[in-house]
């Protein structure tokens, strides 16, 4: 699945929450968000990509997830938070070399070519991994282990970078070949970026074989490395990222654009970013997989970045001159994401109010976030029962309609969609006030139903006003369109 993350660890966030955040970009994919029940999980999962059956651990965990609506390729869960208040979204697709591939190769599920002889079984995948871990886990690291035992055992037949969170820590894990994966803490201090390619580019193995306060890895990972000559490092530091990762001439087009444009946000007074002395450049390969931010970084700071098209640059697809650049890069806001999560984890707030997912869908370049109470029985129809045709009832089809429309036309709908994301932004931060206030004086965990509904009610009123706007906007101009005084 080719998406972007984006994580921020406590200190670096505007109010001491961890946020984990990432635009799940398939094809046009329809979502929708759930409350998983722990009273309907079974005891055995079984995969459709892979056919593979996994036993489950007993007393599950009630979550959230954004699985797709359509599941004959199975769940897609996407992205959650669970009962306990723990994060975690899956999978960011990102790239590796033959070199690691050829030493621990992919597990494809291969169906028999001959009468009597049995089906290959495949390894776990992004179909699978919300499902099997985050239901099973009680801390950001935690879901570290549970998937770094599923990789090894299992296997997987792609090559993913997941993250986790909780309260405290933030945690990025990122497999290597068929079995193997390595880990890392996310600084408090720091924020991570991670646009489709192996990220980590610095690792502690003497941490991650002793007190594994910031590192972890599978278990035989340094004899790995060894045996298949997989250190490409003149120094003594062991770079992850030359070892594990790609250089190709497709990233410069596909991948490092989208985090030189990320960290040049985020830290545009501290490194220079552009001209001909610029630190780094959009085919940087060199770029680090984190930064201590210039500034504190907001929740609409990740939804705008996730939205970005390189705006206030001669890539923005939108110019109306050319540059010769226009449009030459993936953007990050790109036309196919299904949904756009963040986790955020407010932990100075009392546990039943601490987690908080903010939820997108369609282009993040013209949609809202509606944020929803996650330590819920049930979701808002709103957001919760979509369907595979259009229907306006619904944020999912809402946002991809106005993406659609806005986008033809963007000049003229840019405005709209403008007031559009500050107004929902700023009344849905309105009613988070509101109701965190009326839960800490009452302690009635009900409410936080009832806070989601009105959630749901504001952000269908400012979204159906928004479609009226800039369909009318598109319809005048409409090729066909004419008056008397055109004679």
């Amino acid at each position: 699945m080719a998406c972007t993350t984006l994580l921020v660890g406590k200190n670096a966030s505007y109010d001491g929450s961890t946020m984990i955040a990432r635009t799940d970009d398939g094809h046009f994919d329809v979502k929708k968000t759930i409350v998983v029940d722990k009273k309907t999980q079974g005891l055995k999962y079984k995969s459709k990509i892979s056919h593979l059956e996994i036993d489950l651990p007993e007393n599950p965990l009630s979550y959230t997830a954004s699985p797709s609506v359509d599941n004959k390729n199975g769940i897609w869960a996407a992205t959650g938070i669970n009962e306990l208040n723990v994060g975690m979204t899956a999978t960011e697709t990102i790239t590796s070399n033959p070199r690691v591939l050829g030493a621990d190769p992919l597990v494809y599920y291969e169906k028999a070519n001959k009468k009597g002889e049995k089906d290959k079984i495949g390894g776990i995948g992004e179909e699978d991994i919300v499902v099997l871990v985050l239901p099973y886990i009680k801390s950001a690291r935690e879901g570290v282990i549970r998937l770094g035992s599923l990789l090894e055992k299992y296997g997987t037949y792609e090559s993913n970078g997941i993250a986790f969170n909780d309260k405290d820590e933030v945690w990025w894990l990122e497999s290597i070949g068929g079995h193997h994966w390595i880990a890392r803490k996310v600084d408090d201090n720091e924020y991570v970026i991670m646009p489709n390619q192996f990220g980590l580019d610095k690792f502690d193995f003497e941490d991650a074989y002793g007190k594994q306060e910031n590192n972890m890895c599978s278990k035989d990972l340094l004899d790995f490395v060894k045996k298949n000559h997989l250190d490409l490092n003149l120094g003594s530091d062991f770079n992850p990222r030359l070892a594990f990762g790609s250089d190709a001439d497709s990233d410069h087009i596909y991948n490092t654009p989208r985090a030189w444009y990320m960290a040049r946000y985020f830290n545009r007074n501290s490194i220079n970013f552009d001209g001909p002395n610029a630190k780094y450049t959009p085919i940087s390969n060199n770029i680090p997989w984190s930064f201590v931010p210039d500034r504190k970084i907001t929740v609409e700071d990740v939804k705008y970045i996730l939205s970005s098209y390189y705006q206030d640059t001669d890539y923005n697809p939108y110019l109306k001159y050319d540059t010769l650049k226009r449009g030459i890069y993936r953007p990050i806001g790109i036309n196919r994401t299904g949904v756009t999560s963040i986790c955020q984890i407010r932990g100075y707030l009392p546990q039943e109010i601490q987690a908080i997912e903010w939820i997108t869908y369609g282009s993040n370049a013209f949609n809202t976030c509606m944020p929803i109470y996650t330590n819920v029985n049930k979701l808002p129809k709103y957001i919760s029962n979509v369907t595979l045709d259009c229907d306006t009832s619904n944020l999912y089809w809402q946002s991809r309609l106005i993406g659609a429309l806005a986008d033809a036309h963007f000049g003229p709908c840019s405005i709209f969609i403008e007031r559009y994301q500050n107004k929902t932004m700023t009344n849905a931060h309105q009613i988070l006030n509101k109701y965190d206030d009326l839960f800490i004086k009452s302690k009635d965990k009900s409410i936080l139903v009832k806070a989601n509904e009105e959630l749901a009610q504001m952000l269908n009123k400012e979204s159906i006003k928004t479609l009226n706007d800039v369909l009318y906007q598109a319809s005048n101009k409409m090729k066909n369109g004419y008056n008397r005084s055109d004679n």
